[in-house]
């Protein structure tokens, strides 16, 4: 499983930023996925999960009402919008899968940075 991650980059605050995390896998959809967050000097942390469906999402409380998760099946590809962005989203964002939405997922991504900043 090789999980690609893009789409990060640099925002100033209250812009918007849409990563994108493409999977190469076999049965892509059978797989839920998730995004996390490292920012320096902490723990990795649960941003976003999806089903293997797209019909259940869940999300962190300090991104809920910000953020979107969502996949597009037919391209092997999750996306996380990410929206009204402030500076402590700043991070290495990782995409993750597994068979089910989880906070220790079996595959992961390489990460893409976000950086929020005026």
């Amino acid at each position: 499983v090789q999980l690609q991650a893009s789409g990060g980059g640099l925002m100033q605050p209250g812009g918007s930023l849409r990563l994108s995390c493409t999977a190469s896998v076999h049965a892509f959809s059978s797989y839920a996925m998730g995004w996390f967050r490292q920012a320096p000097g902490e723990e990795r942390e649960f941003v976003a999960g999806i089903n293997w469906s797209g019909d259940s999402t869940n999300y962190a409380d300090s991104v809920k009402g910000r953020f979107t998760i969502s996949r597009d099946n037919a391209k092997n590809t999750g996306y996380l919008q990410m929206s009204r962005l402030k500076p402590e989203d700043t991070a290495v964002y990782y995409c993750a899968l597994d068979r089910i939405v989880t906070t220790t997922p079996r595959y992961w991504g390489q990460g893409t940075q976000v950086t929020v900043s005026s």
